[in-house]
């Protein structure tokens, strides 16, 4: 099953930049909304090494068709040499809701 929607999901190091992401995403209407979560703590491993960092997550809604030109309009914006991008999709939900997504990711007015 091919999802029409998705959360694409990104971390940062700070709530300045995580809004920055959200708000830039939501503007440029590649996402329809999307929510700042943290602060998270994040354990991973980079160049050889375990590390545990305080992090934000960047959730956005938006469109499967918009996830390439997000994708890439994240890793221009983001601060780090390689960022978490991860597209989950949406198998289900508000019909009205999903609606709306999709008409905010083309500038449309869905009746909000």
């Amino acid at each position: 099953m091919t999802a029409e929607h998705v959360i694409v999901t990104s971390t940062t190091d700070s709530e300045s930049a995580a809004r920055e992401l959200a708000a830039r995403a939501v503007a440029e209407r590649l996402g329809a909304c999307a929510q700042v979560v943290g602060p998270i703590t994040s354990v991973y491993r980079w160049e050889g090494a375990v590390q545990t960092d305080q992090e934000w997550r960047v959730e956005v809604k938006t469109t499967a068709d918009r996830v390439p030109a997000l994708t890439e309009r994240l890793r221009q914006l983001h601060g780090y040499d390689l960022p978490e991008v991860i597209a989950t999709p949406i198998v289900g939900g508000s019909a009205d809701y999903l609606a709306w997504l999709t008409a905010e990711t083309r500038g449309q007015d869905a009746g909000s």
